[in-house]
């Protein structure tokens, strides 16, 4: 049973209020000013805060404060219940956190419906979702609830890729986010000069392509290419569009589910730039290694192709090499019986990416 919490000095509003949400099954406490209602939602921690704006003792924005300043209570959703309906007063209320308004005298049904939508928002908000596809099914299940959404898709269908495969290129239309099942997926820009720049290495529970179905010219901004058979889910653009611009609230949550690698490429641009050859070949070993991407079961080696080894650290493939070469010369690394690369000293590679 959810609990409500009700502060409101008027007896008779308070009252009232407790009454109609007792006769819908809410467990209902109430308090008579904003010090009481502060130590008794600390104490109860309900699921909504009904609360009056103008009391004695403490108004509702300092309730509101007060409760923002406690870790246990400052997530919970919080209605504003006021006689005053200037904009400005509603405007400090959001700007303190309040998640909705209610205006005195309201009826039944809007308190309801108020109270209604702030527990479907905060179960939704509470959710946490796996990076799998069935999480993300789980989502998008969830999502259409949220926004009462019917023509989502709920069943997307695995795509099977082999080593090579070219997924989409940089320039085509952009019309498909791909979730990664299993397998390795590199992304890649190519310079005027037909050279390649691994802009990621994406692994399972990773996302590509979303960048592009943000970006305003319709077309994929990178390419996509197969590097260890994949298995991908292909999520409609319809789909990823809903769910970023029918709301802020589902918006963030869909984002925080897709980011998994856009910091990981923002460092790598950095890297590129800042760093000598040394540095981000050091770096670039230890990421593949740490990601547990490319890795080989047998030696623990990572079997990488050269030419997409030095895309990914933005030099030429002969540098690339050079560099490598130069890192077993050191006892750094070894070279397997199939060229993959075994890491022999970490401590020493962290050392340089730290160092130089």
């Amino acid at each position: 049973m959810k609990k409500i919490l009700i502060i409101e000095d008027n007896q008779d509003v308070r009252e009232n209020t407790a009454d109609i949400l007792e006769l819908e099954g809410y467990e209902v406490a109430s308090a008579e000013n904003g010090i009481i209602g502060v130590e008794r939602a600390k104490e109860l921690l309900p699921d909504v805060i009904v609360c009056d704006i103008m009391m004695p003792e403490l108004d509702g924005y300092g309730v509101l404060e007060a409760l923002n300043k406690n870790s246990q209570t400052s997530s919970i959703p919080f209605i504003f219940l006021t006689a005053k309906t200037e904009k400005i007063d509603m405007r400090k209320g959001m700007n303190l956190g309040a998640d909705d308004y209610l205006t005195k005298p309201f009826t039944e049904t809007e308190l309801l419906e108020a109270i209604q939508g702030r527990l479907k928002r905060h179960d939704f908000l509470r959710r946490e979702f796996s990076r799998s596809i069935e999480g993300v099914s789980q989502f998008i299940e969830a999502a259409s609830t949220y926004l009462e959404l019917d023509h989502l898709s709920r069943d997307y269908k695995p795509v099977k890729y082999t080593t090579k495969d070219l997924i989409y290129m940089e320039g085509d239309a952009a019309n498909t986010l791909y979730f990664i099942e299993s397998g390795v997926i590199k992304t890649f820009k190519t310079t005027e000069k037909g050279k390649e720049f691994v802009t990621g290495l994406c692994g399972p529970g990773h996302f590509i392509g979303q960048l592009s179905l943000l970006s305003d010219n319709g077309t994929y901004i990178e390419s996509a290419a197969v590097l260890e058979d994949a298995v991908l889910y292909e999520i409609p653009k319809l789909d990823f569009t809903s769910l970023i611009k029918e709301n802020n609230v589902v918006a963030n949550k869909f984002m925080g589910l897709l980011s998994n690698n856009l910091v990981d490429v923002q460092e790598l641009m950095v890297n590129v730039a800042y760093a000598t050859v040394r540095q981000r070949t050091a770096k670039a070993l230890l990421d593949i290694y740490e990601q547990r991407i490319l890795i080989n079961d047998d030696d623990n080696g990572i079997s990488i192709g050269r030419e997409d080894f030095a895309g990914l650290i933005g030099t030429a493939t002969e540098t690339a090499i050079r560099m490598l070469t130069k890192f077993n010369e050191e006892g750094l690394i070894s070279f397997g019986v199939r060229r993959e690369i075994i890491i022999k000293e970490k401590k020493t590679l962290e050392h340089i990416v730290m160092f130089g």
